[in-house]
């Protein structure tokens, strides 16, 4: 099978495994009473989803591991897509806790905050470690043409880096079908750079086997980016507006893992910044209202935060945002593209 065909089936796969699911997992979720409790002090408009079917990420998680598997070559997979499905599993399984212990209790609050630091330091600490020991200390910038190499100080640097990913995609989860919407454009792109990536290992160290092998790895993180697309594409089927589940802490926590995992892989972190421009746009709209409501004495720099929220109370409709979100997160991937030409 060529390699450019791995990806495409794996999307197909994943996709199709969400359209079967969903049929059955939504009204059993219904059954269950698995539905979304909405925050009190959140936007007016979001009191009509209270009691819609929640947890749904379960849905895409299964259906990626399907279709990343089913596609992945096995010596490579064990050393690149096999550890980011772990990856997005363990965040996932986090935000599986969190949304279990919310629909339980019928209360918007799961785990406590400190449960969730030290679950997701504890995760991003073998992160960083495996990282460093099998992917290595360099990072890169525009393909090939600079590296830097940070030793040990790459530990930290992506413990911080994983723990910011996860928590921002996270807050980016606000609005039907947001997140799955800017994480499929972002996972796309990325699938493309891996394809990229690989292609460029394989022609300019055609004789060197560990090159050859980086290759085949790039592949199988291309085909994991593809299923992560799959998945959501076919999730948006159903989480679109008006949305009949909800992703959940588990899928919002899984895709900040699956997104770790993908820019760690890539080596090109700090390509994250402009790829993920709406993702990074959530965490730091919330820093900035914080930091002015404690620093300006009850001041808000936005009606509301994470940022979508601003623009929802400022009165766009939901749909209008997730299209903006979605076409400047288009934009900025094909911005961050042409640095691989």
């Amino acid at each position: 099978m060529h390699d450019y065909l791995r990806p495409i089936l794996a999307f197909i796969a994943s996709c199709a495994a969400v359209m079967l699911i969903a049929p059955f997992f939504i009204p059993m979720l219904r059954r269950m009473k698995y539905g979304q409790v909405e925050r009190e002090e959140g936007p007016h408009a979001h009191s009509s989803k209270e009691g819609t079917p929640s947890m749904g990420g379960i849905m895409f998680v299964a259906a990626i591991i399907i279709g990343t598997l089913a596609f992945s070559k096995y010596d490579a997979a064990l050393w690149y897509s096999v550890p980011s499905l772990i990856m997005m599993f363990g965040f996932g399984l986090v935000g599986f806790l969190d949304d279990f212990i919310k629909v339980k209790h019928k209360r918007n609050l799961g785990l406590r905050a400190y449960q969730k630091i030290i679950a997701q330091v504890l995760l991003a600490a073998a992160v960083a470690v495996f990282a460093y020991k099998y992917i290595g200390s360099e990072l890169w910038f525009a393909s090939f043409d600079v590296k830097i190499d940070l030793g040990f100080w790459y530990i930290p640097l992506v413990m911080f880096a994983v723990i910011a990913i996860v928590n921002a995609t996270n807050l980016t989860d606000g609005l039907d079908g947001l997140a799955s919407g800017v994480t499929l454009v972002y996972s796309v792109s990325m699938g493309i750079i891996f394809l990229y990536l690989g292609r460029a290992f394989a022609q300019g160290f055609a004789n060197e086997p560990i090159f050859v092998a980086e290759a085949e790895g790039m592949t199988d993180m291309a085909v994991f980016a593809f299923a992560v697309a799959g998945g959501l594409l076919g999730f948006l089927s159903k989480n679109s507006y008006p949305a009949k589940v909800f992703m959940g802490d588990t899928g919002s926590m899984a895709l900040g893992g699956a997104i770790s995992a993908m820019v760690l892989y890539s080596r090109h972190l700090f390509l994250f910044l402009l790829m993920g421009v709406c993702i990074v746009a959530s965490a730091v709209s919330v820093v900035l209202q914080v930091g002015s409501y404690k620093l300006r004495h009850g001041k808000r720099i936005f009606k509301m935060a994470p940022l979508h929220h601003h623009f929802e109370m400022k009165g766009y409709p939901e749909t209008k945002i997730v299209t903006g979100y979605m076409i400047v997160t288009a934009l900025a991937c094909l911005a961050a593209l042409s640095l691989f030409m």
